[in-house]
């Protein structure tokens, strides 16, 4: 199951206590004291793994909590540390609290420790004094930092799919990736994102990510609207997949105007992104004439107008070209 909103309990350890002890050999009287320290507790630390690619470890693990140290012992011995508790992450990932933003996850090994671990407590070696001799006292370790917070996810891909529900995103993505997803005629048959890896002939690579149909109004939260615009919203360009479909009663242009509307409602500066636009299912009957009205009212660059099958593989070469030669300009960039 793919998860891109948890809400976490973090705890780090408890630092161990001190102790009180005795040096007791054989030989050597009124030996003092000899109590050790206690081991700190281990910390709460957030990593970012490009291997991760959801939260969903996390969807039955709310309440998590870092290793506390050991006590300490006799003969001056240190308790044992507590483990760090490190939690891997996806690319992309969003730490809030209450609403208020904390950190952000971009970059692969990226690390934010997010829960101090307790301190250790002092045994009774530490209060030796020249006057004070037989100290019988010693210190509890801290408690560890505790926080509630929110993890919530945005793909990093090079490019994002655009389009309405049963447009043929999840179509296309698999004739570009070669991957398998879940396609079949009905509306929002994608329910969560699908990543794949577009590879050309030199070895070069392209992520591109189908993000569920978008519906009028999802700026608002309508159909999937956030799970939609927040994983559209950092990719480096778009792609918007509009379907030439004569048989139902909407017209292509204006569908491409309504997402344009909702990217902008959402998130102005995702129209600044780079983006082609390819009018889908070009092989049906009747589609050429909504591609020639189409082409007659766009506003933009025609050489970013692609008439393409995704079912079919009709100039899925030339759209592949592109987004390549579009990916290489945001990294100019």
């Amino acid at each position: 199951m793919f998860v891109d909103t948890v809400t976490l309990s973090l705890s780090a350890g408890k630092g161990g206590n001190g102790v009180i002890a005795w040096r007791r050999e054989k030989y050597i009287p009124k030996g003092g004291p000899a109590g050790g320290d206690g081991g700190n507790g281990g910390s709460v630390i957030i990593q970012a793994d490009p291997e991760v690619h959801s939260l969903e470890d996390y969807r039955n693990r709310r309440i998590l909590k870092a290793q506390s140290g050991m006590p300490g012992g006799s003969n001056n011995c240190k308790g044992k540390n507590g483990q760090d508790l490190i939690l891997k992450v996806p690319m992309g990932t969003l730490v809030k609290k209450g609403g208020e933003f904390l950190f952000d996850f971009v970059e692969a090994g990226q690390t934010w420790k997010i829960c101090q671990g307790g301190k250790g407590g002092k045994g009774n070696t530490r209060f030796k004094t020249a006057t004070h001799q037989a100290p019988f006292v010693c210190t509890e370790g801290t408690p560890g930092e505790e926080t509630e917070v929110d993890l919530e996810l945005k793909l990093i891909a090079d490019v994002g799919f655009v389009g309405m529900p049963n447009a043929g995103k999840s179509t296309l993505i698999s004739e570009l990736a070669h991957i398998q997803v879940k396609i079949a005629p009905y509306p929002f048959t994608t329910l969560r994102p699908n990543l794949g890896i577009v590879e050309f002939d030199d070895f070069k690579r392209i992520l591109i990510a189908d993000i569920p149909g978008i519906i009028e109004n999802a700026h608002e939260n309508r159909g999937l609207g956030f799970a939609f615009l927040r994983h559209i919203e950092r990719t480096s360009s778009l792609v918007f997949l509009i379907e030439m479909a004569p048989y139902q009663d909407r017209d292509p242009f204006e569908e491409f105007l309504m997402l344009r509307r909702e990217l902008e409602a959402y998130n102005p500066e995702m129209l600044q992104k780079p983006f082609l636009v390819a009018l889908n299912k070009i092989d049906q009957e009747g589609a050429r004439e909504l591609a020639d009205s189409f082409k007659a009212r766009y506003p933009f660059d025609p050489s970013n107008l692609f008439e393409i099958s995704a079912l079919e593989g009709i100039n899925l070469d030339a759209l592949k070209e592109a987004l390549r030669n579009n990916c290489a300009v945001c990294c100019a960039s």
